[in-house]
C-alpha cells in the first residue's frame, strides 16, 4: 500500500520532488520558474514564464496520462497558470514528453504523483462532431466548431481585414496588417488575375482575398465557406464596398459546387487541412473539373513533417481546436495534385512566415484577455492562446510547415499560358 500524505508540508515536498525529477536538465531555467500554490519556488530562476501550480493535485492530473492532451487540460481549466512570455513553456514540455525515460525512473515519478491528495471535477469542453469522417455534413460541424466562436473574439487578435491564415513578411519587422495584405497581394500576383476573369476562393475566411481581387485587379469574385458567422460578415462587407455584382459568398462546401470550367483561377488558403488523406484526390478533382483551360490553382495549406506522418496526432488540437483536422506531407499533396490531373508549377515553404504571424496573433491576444473573456469565456482564451503559442513553436522547430503550391490545368496540347520567369511574382503594381 503506497503512504498516505496528510501534512502540507509532506505535499509541498512532494510536488518539489516530481517537478525537479521532470524537469531535471532541461533548458529555460534561468528565464522560468515553477511556482507552488503557496507561493513557493521549486524549479527555475527566472520570472519571464512563471508556471504556478494552483493546487496540490494539479500535477496529478496534468501527468495523469502523460502526453500532450492531460498538459493541456490542467492549463485550460486552471489547475496551472502560465504568466509571461508562454513562449518559453515548450522546450520544457518536449523535455517532458521526448525523453528517454528509463523505467525505473518512471516507476517513482508514478509512486510520487500516486501519493498526490485530492482530485479535479473537470467538465470537459471537447468538440463534438458525428458522422462519416470527412462527409460534407461533418465537415460542416468541424468547420463550425472552430470558426463559429464569434466574429468579434477572432478580431481581437487579427489583423484589420480578419485574415486567418500566414502572412508574408518581407522583413521580420512588418506590421501584421502589412504582413496580411502583402500575402493576399502575392496570392494574386502568382494566380496572375486579370480583369473580367472568373475567380473562386473555397474556404474564404472573412472575405479579404475575394474582396482585394475583386477591387484591385477586376476580377468577378465568388468565395464559399461553411462558416454561418463568415458568411454574414462577408456579405455585409461585400456591401459596403459596393462590390455586388462582382463579389459573392456562398454557404456551401467545394463539394457542392456544380460549375464544370467556369472559373479562370482558384485559390484556395487554409482549408485544405480540413480535407483529410481520404478526400485529397477529390479535393484535387473538384477544383480541376471547376477550372478551365490554362486556369490556375493555388493551394495554400499547413503541411506535416515527413518524419511526423503517421504518427499520433495531437490530442488537444483534436479535441479542442481542430476536430477531424489532417495535414498531409507535401509529397503526397503534390502526388494527389498531380494524380487529378494537374501540372505543378511552383511549390514555395513560407513556414518562418506562419511562426511570425502566430507570435503576432498571441499577443494580441494576450493584450485583450479581458475582452476575449467577456465574448468567448475564460476556457476558450486558455485554448486559443495554448493552440496557437504551441503552433508557433511547432513551425519554429519544422515539426509542420506551410506551403503554396501553384498548379495549373494545362490544355490538351500541353500549353500552360505561364511565363518563362518568376518575374511577375516581385513586381508590384
Amino acid at each position: 500500500m503506497t503512504k498516505e500524505v496528510c501534512s502540507e508540508r509532506e505535499v509541498e515536498e512532494l510536488n518539489r520532488e516530481i517537478v525537479n525529477r521532470l524537469l531535471k536538465g532541461a533548458p529555460g531555467e534561468e528565464e522560468t520558474s515553477v511556482i507552488l500554490w503557496n507561493n513557493k519556488r521549486v524549479w527555475g530562476k527566472g520570472d519571464k514564464l512563471k508556471i504556478r501550480i494552483k493546487t496540490p493535485w494539479s500535477l496529478k492530473e496534468a501527468l495523469k496520462q502523460f502526453n500532450d492532451l492531460s498538459l493541456a487540460e490542467s492549463y485550460i481549466y486552471g489547475l496551472i497558470d502560465l504568466e509571461g512570455d508562454i513562449f518559453l513553456l515548450f522546450p520544457l514540455v518536449d523535455w517532458i514528453l521526448q525523453r528517454r525515460w528509463p523505467l525505473s525512473e518512471k516507476v517513482k515519478l508514478w509512486r510520487l504523483i500516486r501519493r498526490l491528495p485530492g482530485e479535479a471535477q473537470i467538465k470537459r469542453c471537447w468538440a463534438e462532431v458525428d458522422g462519416e469522417l470527412h462527409s460534407i455534413e461533418r465537415d460542416r460541424q468541424a468547420i463550425q466548431y472552430h470558426y463559429d466562436v464569434s466574429n468579434d473574439f477572432y478580431r481581437l487578435f487579427l489583423d484589420r481585414n480578419m485574415v486567418y491564415s500566414c502572412g508574408y513578411f518581407r522583413t521580420p519587422h512588418d506590421s501584421l496588417d502589412r504582413a496580411q495584405e502583402q500575402k493576399i497581394d502575392y496570392i494574386c500576383r502568382k494566380l496572375m488575375l486579370k480583369p473580367g476573369e472568373r475567380f473562386l476562393d473555397i474556404g474564404c475566411g472573412w472575405g479579404a482575398l475575394i474582396i482585394h481581387a475583386a477591387k484591385k485587379y477586376g476580377v468577378y469574385a465568388l468565395g464559399i465557406t461553411l462558416s454561418e458567422n463568415q458568411y454574414r460578415y462577408v456579405k455585409e462587407r461585400i456591401k459596403e464596398e459596393g462590390l455586388e455584382g462582382r463579389c459573392e459568398v456562398l454557404l456551401a462546401d467545394y463539394r457542392e459546387l456544380n460549375e464544370p470550367e467556369s472559373f479562370d483561377k482558384i485559390a484556395s488558403v487554409g482549408m485544405f487541412e480540413h480535407v483529410g488523406q481520404k478526400r485529397a484526390l477529390t479535393y484535387f478533382k473538384q477544383a480541376y473539373n471547376l477550372l478551365k483551360e490554362k486556369g490556375i490553382f493555388l493551394n495554400h495549406a499547413i503541411s506535416c513533417n515527413y518524419h511526423e506522418f503517421g504518427k499520433p496526432a495531437s490530442q488537444f488540437i483534436r479535441k479542442y481546436v481542430f476536430p477531424d483536422g489532417e495535414l498531409l506531407p507535401i509529397y503526397l499533396t503534390v502526388e494527389k495534385a498531380e494524380e487529378a490531373g494537374f501540372e505543378v508549377r511552383d511549390v514555395e515553404c513560407l513556414r518562418e512566415h506562419y511562426t511570425l504571424t502566430l507570435m503576432h496573433w498571441v499577443r494580441n491576444l494576450e493584450r485583450n484577455y479581458k475582452k476575449a473573456v467577456e465574448i468567448a469565456g475564460e476556457e476558450r482564451y486558455r485554448i486559443w492562446r495554448l493552440y496557437m503559442a504551441s503552433s508557433a513553436y511547432q513551425f519554429l522547430t519544422n515539426r509542420i510547415g506551410l506551403y503554396q503550391t501553384l498548379l495549373v490545368k494545362t490544355a490538351k496540347d500541353g500549353s500552360s499560358g505561364f511565363p518563362l520567369t518568376r518575374e511577375h511574382l516581385y513586381r508590384e503594381g
